[in-house]
């Protein structure tokens, strides 16, 4: 019986070891993922960022009154004359 009763005792000191062991284990993989969830989370936020500055940019650049100003002094264009204009209809 006593020998029964040691291996049992044996068992279970190995069954805590191993509990404790995997709960150090969670914890540092815990841990771990938490870091990259954070450095993702700014990652995030950087682009989101940027994505509005780009937004910004293309409202700006998509302006009527730029493009009619480029229109005219990098392309030299015009607007017809009314006699020029020809509506067509289907």
């Amino acid at each position: 019986m006593k020998a029964a009763g040691a291996v049992a005792l044996v068992v279970l000191l190995l069954a805590v070891l191993a509990s404790a062991i995997g709960v150090v284990w969670a914890r540092h993989e815990s841990r771990v993922l938490f870091v990259q969830l954070s450095g993702l989370q700014n990652q995030r936020d950087e682009l989101n960022i940027e994505y509005g500055r780009l937004e910004l940019e293309q409202a700006t650049w998509a302006e009527p009154r730029r493009i009619d100003e480029e229109a005219r002094s990098k392309l030299g264009m015009v607007m017809p004359r009314p006699q020029d204009v020809q509506l067509v209809r289907r």
